[in-house]
């Protein structure tokens, strides 16, 4: 699949001009380079930004990059019971991290949070990580790498902060609002379905390189435990389609004992049916965006879901019904611009409540129902793992017809994503890469298998 030579030279070009150099070596890619506002945190490198960058490095050979980021974030990484409470718990990731200068000497500053607007903490940070590093890992067959002391303590903290005793009873991870993608408030703090996405496909991939051996077998032993009880929890509870609907329906509210039906006592009034049966396609359905005590979220998340296709936490029928609401929901997902991150938005009085008025998140912009160009290699990646290529090449067609033209905008507004964010950053980064990514993977489908899970 090709298209105009200008779009991929110049996609090329902005992405290498985007990369941090520590040390004289390839650490990272900024996240932004728009000239005409002020950088604030976009001259950073964050480490989810940078998984779409790094997978065109690692399809193209450029292995380099991606060796010492990995490298360079595991060093980063906090290793040490804090006595503070203020500070990063043991395990956990940066959001982002900049290359900084004192005395001629150079040093990477990590930002867990703590400077982030919001004080959001990077709760996916390290599950992406853990994603890279297998990806890594499979395509150079550099397993060594994986193997060696530093790269299998850093595993082990990330599973220990992840399955650490805790006060809930799910299989799924319980987080703050804003630890993910959405960073900012949107009503997602909970069990929201990117985090446990992220924690399926992380778990799967610790399984895969955790060494079998005494210092690993608690935590082998633990990841075991948690993969059936996840996969089941995710698939049973978190599901809408139109027989789910009906059965939720018709709860009975205040069940009590081990056979309750409605067991996390979800009230029927609480869900928008009429929206729902006249939105979702007989055959067609997708994971709820939150689940807990009273609470289903029927928002629509494409991160989420898309991982889930990924890492199988769907199951293939799952998964084809849920490339069937795209299909055929494709002008409210898709529109002009590859893809929505949330539908719907939230409008009026549920914007002012749940977002705090934020003006950036007001209905069908940003977070709140905007359009994201990044999310195209992750919706290519799913529609070649359900054989529907069709649906990948349609949409990258869209975004090629628009991306340059627009200058690489980070985030489309408007119901239909006919309109360049109000705020967004010209040159962003995972923007750039996310279309070159796609591209990669229609052009080579054999890279699917470095980066999804059977």
């Amino acid at each position: 699949m090709t298209y105009d030579r200008n779009l991929t030279e110049n996609a090329w070009k902005a992405l290498e001009d985007s990369i941090i150099y520590y040390c004289d070596r390839p650490v990272g890619t900024v996240a932004a380079r728009d000239p005409s506002v002020e950088a604030l945190n976009y001259d950073q490198c964050f480490i989810r930004d940078f998984v779409p960058s790094a997978l065109v490095f690692l399809f193209n050979g450029q292995t380099e990059i991606v060796r010492h980021f990995l490298i360079q974030t595991l060093k980063l990484q906090i290793k040490e019971k804090q006595l503070d409470f203020l500070e990063p718990g043991r395990g956990l990731m940066p959001a982002s991290f900049k290359v900084t200068h004192e005395n001629e000497e150079q040093y990477l500053k990590a930002d867990f949070g703590d400077h982030a607007i919001g004080r959001v903490t990077p709760v996916d940070s390290c599950l992406w990580w853990l994603f890279l590093l297998r990806t890594y890992v499979k395509a150079t067959e550099e397993y060594s790498f994986a193997h060696t002391p530093e790269c299998q303590k850093g595993i082990r903290l990330i599973m220990e902060l992840c399955l650490a005793a805790r006060f809930d009873m799910y299989p799924t991870l319980l987080v703050p609002d804003g630890a993910c993608m959405i960073d900012r408030r949107m009503g997602i703090n909970g069990h929201t379905l990117e985090i446990q996405s992220l924690f399926y496909a992380a778990l799967r991939a610790a399984k895969e390189l955790l060494l079998d051996n005494p210092e690993n077998a608690k935590i082998n032993q633990a990841v075991k435990n948690r993969l059936e009880p996840l996969v089941y929890h995710v698939r049973q509870h978190y599901w809408l389609d139109i027989e789910r609907l009906n059965v939720i329906y018709r709860y009975k509210s205040e069940e009590y004992g081990e056979k309750a039906l409605n067991q996390f006592n979800i009230y029927s009034d609480s869900i928008p049916y009429a929206q729902l049966s006249e939105w979702l396609p007989e055959d067609g359905g997708y994971l709820a965006g939150n689940l807990g005590p009273s609470q289903l979220d029927c928002r629509f998340f494409t991160l989420g879901n898309l991982v889930a296709i990924l890492s199988s936490l769907t199951s293939e029928k799952q998964s084809q019904a849920l490339m069937n609401v795209i299909e055929s929901r494709w002008d409210d997902l898709i529109g002009y611009m590859p893809m929505k991150i949330c539908f719907p938005a939230l409008k009026d009085r549920d914007w002012q409540m749940i977002t705090g008025c934020d003006p950036k998140n007001r209905p069908w912009s940003y977070h709140n129902g905007g359009n994201w160009p990044v999310l195209l290699w992750l919706l290519t990646a799913a529609a070649l793992k359900t054989d529907r290529e069709e649906i990948a090449r349609k949409a990258i067609h869209i975004a090629a017809n628009r991306l340059l033209k627009d200058e690489w905008a980070e985030y489309y507004d408007g119901k239909n994503g006919r309109l360049v964010g109000r705020e967004a950053r010209k040159y962003q980064t995972w923007t750039i890469a996310g279309f070159l990514l796609a591209q990669e993977l229609i052009n080579h489908p054999k890279y699917l298998k470095l980066i999804s899970f059977a």
